[in-house]
């Protein structure tokens, strides 16, 4: 079972992908794949995992696929479809985008499909997430995220949207939901929105992966070295944040020893470069942001001062509620958490949980433990992911007067 979810996690998206290639069919791409890993949960245990646990999956899906196919042909086209999957060395297309899985971004972000659907189903067929969890990343409720992707998959056939690589002259206008897409798979595997781990460190790798492909493909774009120079300053910070047992620790108390001194020389090289072009934008400037946490060597070195000014630079140029959310924590530490909690229950935020884990931090600093334990413990109900809520209920427990 280990190897099987392992194996989903980290070649869910790739086998995905080359079947959407091969295919040019969604629905059907998915359902093979999730036919080969069914079939891999009932053979794995008996047989134990093959030596290549992506290409067993990737041929089976495929050998489903030929196998549906035949099964439903009607029309030449069909016979077709199953004769090239039957083809030991399918052709290549030739295309700017070369990647299976940053190919199948950039056609999921096409223009005819509403910018919240176009991210959602990519983060369904790339990151493998559920539906729950999509719908966590966008705070909004299953029922409509699954509603949304639906949607989606009927406008894709309907409409008889292709499959196929955008030409170059087509790149910048998909570029911000592309980016949009890479930021959300990193954020949960960053943060899992829900299971026993706090990180899914594969989906972390894969968007690091594809957002170095991306600044390959468009060098000259800011908002591509912003958005990777956001994910390595970010990443590097990972095994500083739980404990040997995988306990959660927040960023003022990680050992900074433990951050990787290369992502983080990395990441504020790619900062230093977008400053150079000085064209800023949402990527850029929360980049910035992590080049001034990473820049300090102890939590009480961090310029506040710095962190604010670029928080109400990207409110300006990005508005939303999470944004001020985040600001908010840097105005605590710049004004205090008086005027900080202010700003933040002036926030429509209830169903996040972040919102009250933020707001019950406020509180316990002001010294009103009782409505700081209240709100931890609402955060720790509103969030599923076990190592945020250990942590959150310990909250709790300490602050809540005796």
């Amino acid at each position: 079972m280990e190897d099987v979810e392992a194996a989903f996690r980290a070649e869910y998206g790739r086998a995905v992908a080359v079947l959407v290639r091969l295919l040019g069919d969604i629905d059907l791409a998915e359902e093979a794949v999730q036919d080969a890993f069914t079939i891999a949960l009932r053979r794995w245990p008996r047989t134990g995992p093959p030596p290549s646990p992506a290409g067993w999956i990737i041929t089976t899906a495929r050998n489903r696929a030929i196998d549906r196919l035949r099964r439903e042909a009607s029309r030449a086209d069909r016979h077709a479809q199953a004769a090239l999957l039957y083809a030991a060395d399918p052709p290549v297309e030739e295309a700017p985008v070369r990647d299976d899985r940053l190919r199948l971004i950039f056609t999921c972000c096409h223009p005819a499909l509403a910018p919240a659907a176009r991210v959602a189903l990519t983060l369904r067929l790339l990151g493998g997430l559920s539906t729950a969890e999509i719908a966590r990343a966008f705070l909004v409720p299953e029922p409509t995220m699954a509603q949304r992707l639906v949607r989606a998959k009927s406008k894709i056939r309907d409409a008889r949207i292709p499959y196929r690589v955008p030409r170059d002259a087509d790149l910048p206008d998909r570029l911000h939901t592309v980016l949009a897409v890479l930021y959300l798979i990193f954020n949960e595997g960053y943060t899992a929105s829900a299971g026993q781990r706090l990180v899914r460190a594969e989906l972390c790798a894969e968007a690091v992966r594809l957002a170095r492909l991306l600044v390959e493909l468009m060098p000259d774009e800011p908002e591509a070295l912003g958005l990777l120079a956001l994910m390595l300053l970010t990443e590097s910070r990972r095994d500083a944040r739980t404990t040997g047992d995988g306990d959660l620790v927040p960023l003022p108390r990680q050992d900074r020893a433990r951050w990787d001194a290369a992502l983080v020389a990395e990441g504020q090289a790619l900062v230093r470069r977008c400053l150079r072009r000085d064209q800023p934008g949402p990527y850029q400037i929360q980049a910035a942001i992590a080049a001034v946490h990473s820049a300090a060597p102890r939590a009480a070195d961090t310029d506040w001062g710095q962190i604010l000014q670029l928080y109400d630079h990207l409110l300006a140029v990005a508005p939303g509620p999470v944004v001020a959310l985040n600001r908010a924590v840097a105005l605590a530490e710049v004004a205090g958490p008086a005027v900080a909690l202010a700003e933040v229950d002036r926030l429509d935020l209830d169903g996040y949980h972040v919102r009250h884990a933020v707001r019950a931090d406020l509180l316990a600093r002001l010294g009103r433990g009782g409505e700081a334990a209240e709100a931890y413990r609402t955060a720790a109900a509103l969030t599923g992911n076990a190592a945020e809520q250990a942590f959150l209920t310990g909250r709790a427990a300490a602050v809540a007067p005796d």
